[in-house]
């Protein structure tokens, strides 16, 4: 029975990051207002309409932010969360626990997309620099947001550009930080979708 559990719990685990990447890079392509026409766009919102739309229809944008796309990740982090400690036998915790574990999930989750996606662009870049893919098109335009601001403080360098160390820096430390955070609201890191 315990590996049953253990197979289980892994699956859920995988179909609910599995959503969850998808419904916040669906917000994230939304937030830095990158080309909806992207074919990789179009998919997103395809697979993330079903449980958006209904979302949305009670919970409108505010000011160009998607708030049911937002709200909808948290609720599918704390479904998860609760799935996951009853697959292990335990009970859900208090509700305000909840909420402060699901936030840590999903700006965790939100700050690996972010690495993974400079790596993915930093890797690119050496092979296939200047491609014109719709995929590169939109990691290009998701992480430019986060790379001028350190493009502009770093002097130039003669073409070599060393904004995403400062940047991978940065993550660093936000993980180190959520890290903590996590121990101190007695989050248990198994259960942690995104940290």
């Amino acid at each position: 029975m315990n590996a049953l559990s253990d197979i289980a719990a892994y699956l859920l685990q995988t179909a609910l990051n599995l959503a969850l990447l998808a419904i916040l890079l669906r917000f994230l392509l939304q937030l830095v207002r990158a080309d909806f026409y992207n074919p990789v766009s179009q998919f997103l919102a395809k697979v993330t309409n079903p449980l958006v739309l209904p979302v949305r229809r009670v919970i409108p944008a505010y000011r160009g932010l998607d708030l049911s796309t937002l709200l909808l990740a948290l609720l599918l982090q704390m479904a998860a969360i609760v799935a996951l400690l009853a697959l292990n036998g335990l009970g859900p915790p208090g509700i305000m626990t909840l909420l402060v574990w699901s936030v840590l999930g999903v700006v965790g989750l939100l700050v690996n997309i972010y690495f993974f996606a400079l790596l993915a662009m930093i890797i690119l870049s050496w092979i296939a620099p200047g491609g014109r893919h719709p995929a590169l098109l939109l990691l290009f335009q998701l992480t430019e947001p986060v790379m001028a601001p350190f493009r502009r403080m770093l002097p130039n360098m003669g073409g070599i550009d060393f904004s995403p160390i400062l940047v991978f820096i940065l993550i660093n430390v936000i993980q180190i930080a959520l890290g903590h955070m996590a121990a101190a609201a007695g989050l248990p890191a198994a259960l942690v979708i995104g940290l």
